[in-house]
């Protein structure tokens, strides 16, 4: 049997386990297999699935380009694209090809440290897409958000490169700078971000105690390792008389279906379904929960980010155990994968979807996601775009960077009158005020420095947990359900 493992693409130095749905599978017989010729490479692939005609059409293709073609070629390259081109053909952005370096990087473990500017990334049309920032991880920090197409690095672009390359260029080693620019629903122009890159922490459990007994657990992604952290700061939070729970998966991009059980079945009485996984041939695999349910009320916390595995988890907590949604409509991944990783025999992998899952009730949530049973958005400077440290911006002048400073103003408490875009006199004495502050040129122009303080101040003020306002209606939500209870005794 295939070891149970994430199958992501995380942009770090190496490329995680950590992310999207895989589950056991089965091995298939071994495709490796080496020869000299075009025609015996193929003829011993054809003894496992090619049939005669097939492999003489793609063995002619390459014996042609390595007879012809007017540089000399680089026939793994050659094979590793005709591998490629199978996987690309699908559509299928979860389903791709891992030559012998990448999927070297992505067999390392997840138990380490790694460098980069922590995103999950698919491909998607031939555009390269955030499924999700890694929580505190340098794209996070930076403002970049679930489905961002990413379109260049350091002025190279993505367009056209497949998975695999596009990763290569956002990667990097700690300290390096990467400049990105990404297209976002509802701006005119792309935005650009400067993202230093760091160790990326894969802690994917923390928790803490509110006041009133209100316990909060985020989970950054469902590892290996993720359920027994779980369960360890579940029982702490328990041993300290919690009266409720707010479980956070905002931003998390999934992880391993037998670890996302594994937590929902602490919730989720015996015998009701957790999640359902039906295979090409409609037949339908349904985990029912050997749990059972916990005697205070549960809230979940979600937003665009929260994909794959984290929708396994709202659906089965929402649907199987009275649980509470709250935040926004989630990604929307509704597809489990396997990798595999032996049969090329050359350090190769193949990772490939296999089954499609449904909720307890046997919707598909596939690019539509779960609904919040309470929709809240965050204050609008949550997602505000960064300033174009490039341009200077002053009096009289009109665009989408004076409105991003504006927003930005008015959430640090500098009053600019307005947030349409237009620089009037208001906004250039908010910025004067502002400056004089952070004891910076009072000139009333935002220059790099003043963009950079500017974004520091509203980064401080983003992190300050009473500004969030699906943490606070979460624990509200557990609160008042508490104070019901209490009163029905």
């Amino acid at each position: 049997m295939l070891r149970k493992r994430t199958v992501v693409f995380l942009v770090v130095a190496a490329m995680l386990c950590g992310g999207l749905l895989t589950m056991m599978f089965t091995q298939l017989p071994n495709l490796a297999g080496s020869s000299a010729s075009g025609e015996g490479l193929l003829a011993s692939i054809a003894k496992n699935g090619l049939e005669q005609e097939e492999a003489k059409k793609i063995g002619t293709a390459l014996d042609l380009i390595e007879s012809n073609y007017y540089k000399d070629i680089d026939r793994d390259k050659l094979v590793d694209g005709a591998i490629n081109g199978m996987m690309e053909s699908l559509g299928d952005p979860y389903s791709n090809y891992m030559g012998k370096v990448p999927a070297a990087q992505f067999e390392e473990s997840i138990e380490g440290s790694f460098s980069g500017i922590g995103a999950e990334v698919s491909s998607v049309d031939g555009n390269v897409v955030v499924v999700s920032p890694i929580k505190g991880s340098p794209a996070d920090k930076a403002g970049i958000r679930a489905k961002d197409a990413i379109l260049s690095v350091n002025g190279e672009s993505l367009q056209g490169l497949d998975l695999n390359a596009a990763v290569a260029k956002i990667k990097g080693p700690k300290g390096s700078k990467a400049v990105i620019k990404v297209k976002r629903a509802g701006t005119s122009e792309p935005i650009e971000f400067v993202i230093i890159r760091d160790n990326v922490n894969l802690e994917t459990v923390s928790a803490r105690m509110e006041s009133n007994k209100v316990g909060i657990i985020e989970i950054s992604q469902f590892s290996l390792n993720t359920g027994d952290r779980f369960k360890e700061e579940l029982k702490k939070l328990e041993a300290q008389g919690m009266e409720g729970l707010v479980i956070d998966v905002r931003n998390n991009p999934g992880g391993v279906l037998a670890v996302v059980i594994d937590i929902a079945e602490q919730f989720v009485p015996k015998g009701k379904l957790i999640v359902q996984v039906e295979d090409k041939d409609k037949k339908r695999e349904k985990h029912p929960s050997n749990g059972e349910s916990k005697p205070y009320p549960v809230t979940v916390l979600m937003n665009k980010g929260s994909a794959s595995a984290s929708e396994i988890l709202a659906g089965a907590l929402q649907q199987s155990a009275g649980a509470v949604l709250i935040g926004e409509n989630t990604f929307g991944k509704g597809t489990v994968q396997t990798s595999f990783e032996k049969q090329f025999g050359d350090g190769s992998l193949l990772k490939v979807t296999i089954a499609k899952w449904l909720t307890p009730n046997g919707s598909w949530i596939h690019e539509k996601g779960i609904k919040p049973d309470l929709k809240v958005d965050q204050p609008d400077y949550f997602l505000v775009a960064p300033i174009d440290k490039k341009k200077t911006l002053k009096y009289d002048m009109n665009g989408s960077d004076v409105m991003n400073a504006q927003i930005m103003l008015e959430a640090v408490g500098y009053k600019p009158g307005r947030k349409d875009g237009y620089f009037d006199r208001a906004t250039e004495k908010a910025v004067k005020s502002f400056q004089s502050s952070q004891k910076l040129k009072a000139d009333g122009v935002v220059n790099t420095a003043t963009a950079e303080a500017l974004e520091a101040a509203l980064i401080k003020k983003i992190q300050d947990p009473k500004n969030d306002n699906q943490l606070n209606r979460g624990i509200t939500e557990i609160r008042e359900e508490i104070a019901t209870k209490a009163s029905k005794k």
